[in-house]
């Protein structure tokens, strides 16, 4: 059974920094493409950060560009979004995700593409 646990969400100032782990039981990471998600209350879940399945290739959306960094530790099956100069706008539950089936083009954007999803992290940035 797959699962993704994902941890180090938490109260931070603005400004401030976290970095979120997303550990993998039961798939192996370095076979997938693996996205970090958002969803802020009232809101619909958003992009955030992707790795492609070699890892080489990394995608942010223009809101965290600059700001937030995402790699992955394939000896600990792990995946982590570091997130500096947080703003109180970055406050969500957020979310990883993986997707093994190969796809072209702007794939890793697209949530429905994701194939197996944590149960998420808070994260509330004050001002």
């Amino acid at each position: 059974q797959v699962q993704l646990r994902e941890s180090g969400g938490g109260l931070v100032q603005t400004g401030g920094s976290l970095r979120l782990s997303c550990a993998a039981s039961g798939h192996t990471i370095s076979n997938s493409a693996m996205g970090w998600f958002r969803q802020a209350p009232g809101r619909e879940r958003e992009f955030v950060a992707a790795l492609s399945w070699s890892g080489e290739s990394q995608y942010y959306a223009d809101s965290v560009k600059g700001r937030f960094t995402v790699s992955r530790d394939n000896a600990r099956n792990t995946v982590y979004l570091s997130m500096n100069g947080l703003k109180t706008e970055d406050t969500a539950v957020y979310y990883c995700a993986a997707l093994d089936t190969y796809h072209s083009g702007s794939y890793y954007s697209k949530a429905h593409l994701y194939e197996y999803w944590g149960q998420g992290t808070q994260v509330t940035v004050s001002a």
